[in-house]
């Protein structure tokens, strides 16, 4: 390929803004926190995923630092040794450790997914291609390992049809008055999974809420606390609407009673900031595969609870100097001056 050829407007905007430069970040981050992770851990089966999982994150940082190179990019800073404390108690117990590598292999597979499409370089496609596959890998192994520890949530079941059936009323739409349609499977596990992510969060910020030393963070990582065990109320009451069982119970039991910090300020909030802006995303994807208004209503409603969340998170990491600017278009106007 011939080197001189210069990255596509398309690329531009995926290779280094929307992709590359955030999965630099998130390596980083998961490279911190697996590192503690593994200095505190019992069960060797869970631990070997984790092995895995931070050999896999340094892999892929060594590539994306080669192709930075590659076009003479500066490296991000991202999140580095200090920002972790090595020799801090342990913040959280083994079965945490795994859902949140299953919930990191989730948002890596739809980053890299979006990153192919839009990609038109030979090298920057392989890269993707390849990162998605090792990811795809890694996601599938430890949803097995969950089953096998009986930590996976068991999913309801709904009838097979017998005969293939159109809708017939218009209230297979609404929701709002007279008979409700009970969920569609679609619909269901949508809300299992949102169910599943905000016990997550709730554990890992409560655990948060705990040790920073700052006043101000730790209210804030109260306030997103209950917003998360809110929003598991939520959707687990949609879920017993139609007597299926709770989406996720809380995982607070999977959080010590240590309170000395893990983590810097900075990586705890930055952790947090992922959940919530990869939330944001999902419940925006459930609003589009779900025909019925009033659920379509509890997501939009939901969405801005945690859009002013994210918004005051950034505003945080603004004023205290943590947010690095990822690569940004030119300001013509300015140049113009």
């Amino acid at each position: 390929m011939d080197k001189q050829i210069k990255a596509t407007a398309s690329e531009i905007a995926n290779l280094w803004v929307s992709h590359l430069w955030t999965a630099y970040q998130n390596n980083t981050l998961a490279i911190c926190g697996l590192t503690h992770f593994l200095t505190h851990i019992d069960d060797q089966d869970i631990k070997r995923i984790l092995e895995e999982t931070k050999s896999l994150a340094e892999q892929k940082h060594s590539e994306i630092i080669a192709l930075f190179n590659a076009e003479d990019y500066p490296i991000p800073k991202g999140f580095t040794k200090e920002d972790v404390k090595l020799d801090s108690p342990r913040l959280f117990f083994d079965a945490l450790y795994l859902e949140y590598i299953l919930n990191m292999t989730i948002i890596s597979l739809s980053m890299y997914s979006m990153a192919i499409a839009g990609s038109d370089r030979d090298d920057v496609i392989q890269f993707f291609s390849s990162s998605l596959k090792s990811t795809k890998e890694l996601h599938i192994r430890t949803k097995a390992l969950l089953k096998e520890k009986g930590l996976s949530s068991k999913n309801p079941t709904i009838p097979t049809p017998r005969q293939v059936e159109f809708v017939k009323k218009d209230s297979f739409l609404s929701g709002w008055f007279g008979e409700r349609r009970p969920l569609l499977g679609s619909e269901i596990s949508n809300l299992l999974f949102h169910a599943q992510r905000n016990a997550l969060g709730h554990a890992l910020i409560t655990g948060f809420s705990q040790v920073s030393p700052s006043k101000e963070l730790r209210r804030f990582f109260e306030r997103g606390r209950d917003i998360s065990e809110k929003h598991l109320s939520v959707f687990t009451k949609l879920l017993h609407i139609d007597n299926l069982p709770q989406g996720s119970p809380l995982l607070t039991s999977e959080v010590t009673t240590s309170t000395t910090a893990p983590f810097s300020d900075k990586l705890m909030m930055y952790m947090v900031t992922n959940l919530i802006n990869s939330s944001i995303g999902e419940y925006g994807i459930s609003i589009s595969t779900s025909p019925l208004h009033d659920l379509a209503l509890q997501y939009t409603r939901l969405i801005a609870e945690i859009s002013k969340y994210a918004n005051d998170s950034a505003n945080i990491l603004i004023d205290k100097g943590w947010m690095e600017q990822p690569p940004i278009a030119a300001d013509r106007k300015e140049l113009a001056k």
